[in-house]
């Protein structure tokens, strides 16, 4: 038997509660499907989720913790029932001293791609018509390294160059951070940071462990990226 893959439907769920949580009910509708991860079904929204990181395990450990809202492990009182949120839900287990060991997540983790690399190849694909026809595409990316303001600009810059020419492009960038989302108009160039407090990263961890069934949403996971 083949090692079971990482269920990515946890990012796409902790992407959906955080938009619906951060800027309103417009999200509320979004189901996952194929091509896009999360979409309206009238196709007036396409959302595509994705990870920039450095391809290591130890940085794969680190994100997770981080999103749970655990920023030191060894002095958080509440890590604990944390950790064991984590565990429970079965996305990781052998958790001690804010290290993850082993489990199931390792060879999809290993896919994940740097910022410049990953936009570059998800604004190839929207333009070539991979993701189907939505009046409004979406790239939600989750950000290990954290991005300085300039950081973000040039990032929303290296976007709009991609995309200037093309006929389907992405019309918003969501770069996710620790402690803040930004929500980027990739056609006025207007970037609006959103603060996220560490209770809230608790909140929307915890919420997108939750199983799919309860929610009532994603109801079609998938196992690879």
């Amino acid at each position: 038997m083949g090692k079971t893959k990482f269920d990515t439907c946890f990012f796409e769920r902790y992407a959906l509660v955080s938009l619906t949580s951060l800027l309103g009910s417009r999200y509320s509708c979004l189901v996952n499907e194929d091509r896009p991860d999360l979409q309206a079904p009238d196709h007036s929204i396409g959302i595509e989720v994705t990870r920039a990181m450095e391809e290591s395990k130890k940085v794969a450990d680190s994100l997770l913790l981080e999103m749970a809202g655990v920023v030191d492990p060894d002095n958080d009182e509440e890590a604990e029932e944390d950790f064991k949120s984590i565990i429970d839900s079965g996305y990781a287990y052998g958790l001690r001293g804010g290290k993850y060991v082993g489990a199931v997540e390792y060879d999809y983790w290993a896919l994940a791609m740097p910022l410049r690399r990953i936009i570059a190849s998800k604004v190839g694909k929207v333009a070539s018509g991979f993701y189907g026809a939505f009046s409004d595409f979406g790239l939600y990316i989750f950000c290990k390294d954290h991005l300085s303001e300039d950081e973000v600009r040039l990032a929303v810059s290296y976007t709009s160059d991609l995309q200037n020419g093309l006929d389907v492009i992405y019309s918003t960038l969501y770069l996710s951070l620790i402690d803040r989302l930004y929500v980027c108009d990739m056609k006025s160039g207007n970037i609006s940071p959103i603060e996220i407090s560490r209770e809230m990263c608790r909140r929307f961890f915890r919420q997108a462990l939750q199983s799919q069934d309860t929610t009532g949403k994603l109801s079609s996971c998938r196992q690879t990226p």
